[in-house]
């Protein structure tokens, strides 16, 4: 029985031995393995590896993966025209040597990003103090972007290398610090109510413009409606004329007569009317006397 507690016994601490000398890097991750606190070795490729037993050997992970630094801080920054600007920004980066990253950053990603951080704020500082608000904001926003890095990269890469590779500085938000954003905006609502303003002012100019120049073409066609008509009516009357003229001319007699109906229909045109008249005096009612039509019938 006690040789088999023994056996048993045996085995587990062998296992147990094993497991401590085996280790698996993930394709995510550098492995390093440290001998009595020195860097003994640096896993870059995934896989099953092996390493003496501890206090011998140890190993510890290091994110290999492209990681992304966030600015967390909001102090205001201050432009070449003495404006105070707020910046938010991110820094996508990777560890690209870990020997070196943890002999001058640390032994975790969280050093590299705190030392990143204060790194990447003091060259935002620097660039913006040499731009105004609308260079940052539209004309050199990407030059500011490329600037940064560049300093970034000539800080990781001097001396003591950092064992990091910057990939990428953008910025995200350009604003006013809060305490002047009020007043900003106020000025910008005023310019907009002033260029609006001046905009109705033009619109109601034009309109008045458009509004006199087709009133005076209404004008110029009415009127050259009114001679067209009154010339047309001219050559209408003077034809009618002419062919009652003509008409009247092979007939006087007849057109005596015709010219007394339409004197009495114009004379009695409503039965309300009344004329007070000597038919036996007045030549207004010859044609019924039958004067007219007794000497168009004497022939």
């Amino acid at each position: 029985m006690n040789r088999i507690g023994f056996i048993a016994t045996s085995v587990l601490v062998a296992l147990a031995l094993l497991s401590s000398m085996v280790f698996v890097v993930d394709q995510r991750q550098f492995g390093v393995v440290y001998a009595l606190g020195q860097i003994k070795d640096v896993i870059t490729e995934p896989g099953l590896n092996f390493k003496l037993p501890p206090p011998f050997q140890n190993v510890r992970y290091i994110d290999k993966r492209l990681l992304t630094l966030d600015s967390s801080e909001t102090e205001s920054m201050l432009t070449a025209e003495k404006q105070r600007v707020v910046i938010d920004w991110y820094v996508r980066w990777r560890i690209s040597d870990p020997s070196e990253y943890i002999r001058n950053v640390g032994l975790d990603e969280n050093a590299g990003a705190l030392q990143l951080n204060r790194v990447v704020r003091n060259a935002f500082q620097e660039e913006v103090n040499r731009r105004t608000v609308r260079e940052l904001i539209s004309t050199k926003r990407d030059a500011l972007m490329s600037d940064v890095k560049r300093e970034v990269l000539e800080t990781v890469r001097g001396a003591k290398p950092w064992g990091v590779d910057v990939v990428d500085v953008r910025i995200t938000r350009v604003d006013y610090v809060e305490a002047i954003t009020e007043s900003v905006y106020r000025r910008m609502e005023a310019e907009r109510k002033r260029v609006a303003n001046e905009l109705r002012s033009t619109g109601a100019a034009e309109g008045e413009k458009i509004r006199a120049d087709a009133d005076r073409q209404r004008e110029i066609t009415i009127a050259n409606a009114y001679r067209d008509a009154q010339k047309i009516k001219g050559e209408g009357d003077a034809e009618a004329a002419s062919t009652y003229g003509e008409a009247f001319g092979r007939d006087p007699q007849f057109a005596q007569f015709y010219r007394s109906l339409e004197a009495y229909k114009s004379s009695f045109n409503r039965k309300s009317d009344v004329v007070v008249l000597d038919p036996s005096s007045t030549e207004f009612f010859k044609a019924f006397r039958g004067g007219s039509v007794g000497a168009r019938q004497a022939p």
